[in-house]
Parts: structure tokens; sequence; C-alpha cells
């Protein structure tokens, strides 16, 4: 019984330690004097409050960091001129289009590839065909864009 005792103690530790030697551990999120010179340049703005970041920002603004790098002169240029142009926006406008961005990264695969369909179809469409369009969509009633988007579901 003692030895049994001991085999099962000794079988517990060894895969306590086996998990913890193998366990999945979270990316350390680095503090700022941590970071390199590149990325302390580019994330200058964050400089003060960086540490006080929660890590999971932390990693994703360094990941971004790393895109940036990555990007051409033209490219960073034209990302440039979207983050003015977004910053232009009214806060209501902003936060009406975070809104359609996480049901659209929630939606599935399918109902998203539907979506860029319906997008591309309206992109070919004449300048005059998608204003009138638009003018259609805005004179609707909440209840009527209801209806229609469930009918284009269809």
């Amino acid at each position: 019984m003692w030895r049994e005792a001991v085999l099962t103690r000794r079988s517990f530790l060894t895969l306590l330690l086996t998990w913890l030697v193998v366990r999945p551990r979270p990316a350390k999120a680095q503090e700022w004097d941590a970071l390199s010179a590149a990325e302390r340049e580019l994330l200058a703005p964050l400089a003060d409050r960086w540490d006080g970041l929660p890590p999971e920002r932390r990693e994703r603004l360094r990941r971004g960091a790393a895109r940036w790098q990555q990007l051409s002169p033209e490219e960073r240029a034209r990302a440039q001129q979207r983050l003015a142009r977004w910053r232009e926006l009214p806060p209501e406008r902003r936060e009406r289009i975070r809104e359609r961005f996480e049901r659209l990264r929630e939606a599935t695969p399918e109902e998203r590839e539907r979506l860029r369909r319906r997008y591309r179809w309206f992109r070919e469409l004449p300048p005059e065909r998608r204003r009138k369009l638009r003018e259609r969509w805005q004179q609707l009633s909440p209840e009527e864009r209801e209806q229609l988007r469930r009918r284009r579901r269809e």
C-alpha cells in the first residue's frame, strides 16, 4: 500500500513537472526599454504609457510596427492617407464602422464571401446608379432596411 502511494505520488509529480515544462505560455509583453530602436521610434507616441498598457495591446502594437517596417514608401503613404481620413470622420461614423467590422469578423466565411460579391457588384455600377441606390437606401425606414437585408440573405 505504501509503495502504491509512493508510485502514485511520483507519477503525479512527474506529470505535473512535465506539464510545467511543456505548457503553452503567453507571449511576454516587452517593457519599453527592451524594444528595438526601430520599434521605439515607431511607437514613440506611446512611450510614456507603454508599460501601463495591457500585454495583449503591447503585443498587437509591436506586430503592427513590424508590419509597418515591411511596407514600401508608397504603401506607407497610402496608409497615412487612410489614417488621416479616418481621423477626420466624426466619432459616430467611426463607431458605426467599428460595429460593421466586428459583425463582418463574426460572420461565417460564406456570409463574408456573399458580402464581398455584393460589394464588388455595387462598385462596378456606374457612379450615377450607385448614388441613386444610396439615396434610396437613406430614405428607407430602419424596418424597411432590415426587410431588404433579410431578402438579400435568402
